[in-house]
């Protein structure tokens, strides 16, 4: 019987990090600078595939601490520096120590009384976002300098510039998703979503690597965060509200829990049905059209899309009787 593996080729991955790399060279502004909000939001997805798909804690929050990168980069480069490295590091940190503060209370509950402590998190920051002037209110953050490299460099303007970098954040944050998930913390992570007794009985706390997952899923949502705003330059509360949190965790089913490149698939196909699609062939009906792909989602692929083809690889011949 040939085992299951969620494994990608290396030469599937530098070919497909070749064809990102590409984008700005073969598509115009416009579809450059959509391509580089999707790598944003992917690691945003990929985030929320750490904990829900890896350490199964299905989570809504992870759109908040990604709010909470944005609006530091974004304050950073206002009243700091325009360097991107830094803003890149503070949005990070800033993601990470909120996620610490608030993942000490919400790791204690599991189930579906953790998907609610999550929601309550995510909607709670919205609210700040929404209501403090400082940044910017229901108005939004504006007025953020394009970024730049280093010190007395070229601020990126152009949108294939601005993509290469949240590219560049992207392949990072996943690299640090596919490092912890494969390490010994990873095993344990997998063992709180398939056994926490038997973790417990090996003297692990479960209490301890749910929390370390926590941190580490929302400090990678926030470097996501600073690569939203390097784009877009505007920051609005309404990028931290529940239905983007909701269009993550869809994302992680639709792409397959637990793969971390199944679900950044699976975003790259929300966002495009959401923002093109609808936006250029069926106005006004992109919720209509997400509820359609979903459906047919559950029904086509109930295990996702890396998970349809992670079940190809390992099916044995002529198996289709036994499936």
């Amino acid at each position: 019987m040939t085992r299951r593996t969620g494994r990608l080729r290396p030469a599937g991955v530098l070919l497909l990090v070749v064809i990102l790399a590409a984008v700005p060279f073969l598509l115009a502004s416009y579809p450059v600078s959509l391509g580089g909000r999707i790598l944003a939001f992917a690691l945003v997805v990929v985030s929320t595939d750490l904990l829900t798909g890896v350490t199964g804690m299905p989570t809504l929050a992870q759109v908040g601490y990604f709010g909470v990168g944005a609006y530091s980069a974004g304050l950073v480069g206002i009243h700091w520096t325009d360097n991107l490295i830094v803003q890149l590091a503070v949005g990070t940190l800033a993601a990470g120590l909120l996620a610490l503060v608030t993942g000490v209370v919400a790791v204690r509950t599991a189930g579906i009384v953790f998907l609610m402590v999550t929601l309550a998190i995510g909607e709670l920051i919205h609210q700040v976002a929404d209501r403090l002037d400082f940044l910017g209110a229901s108005n939004g953050l504006v007025g953020i300098p394009a970024g730049t490299l280093y010190p007395g460099g070229e601020p990126l303007i152009l949108a294939g510039y601005t993509y290469w970098w949240a590219l560049l954040v992207f392949l990072l944050g996943l690299t640090v998703a596919y490092v912890v998930a494969k390490s010994p913390l990873g095993l344990s992570m997998r063992a709180v979503r398939e056994s926490p007794t038997r973790l417990r009985a090996v003297g692990q706390s479960t209490y301890v690597v749910r929390l370390v997952a926590f941190i580490i899923a929302g400090a990678i949502a926030g470097a996501a965060g600073t690569a939203w705003t390097a784009q877009t330059r505007f920051v609005s509360p309404g990028d931290l509200a529940f239905s983007v949190s909701a269009l993550a965790l869809l994302s992680v089913v639709l792409g397959g829990a637990g793969t971390l490149w199944g679900p950044a698939i699976g975003a790259a196909v929300v966002f495009l049905t959401r923002d093109w699609l609808a936006a250029n062939y069926f106005t006004g009906h992109a919720d209509l059209l997400l509820g359609i792909v979903f459906v047919l989602a559950v029904f086509l692929l109930p295990r996702g899309i890396a998970g349809y083809q992670l079940s190809r690889r390992s099916d044995p011949p002529h198996s289709g009787a036994a499936a």
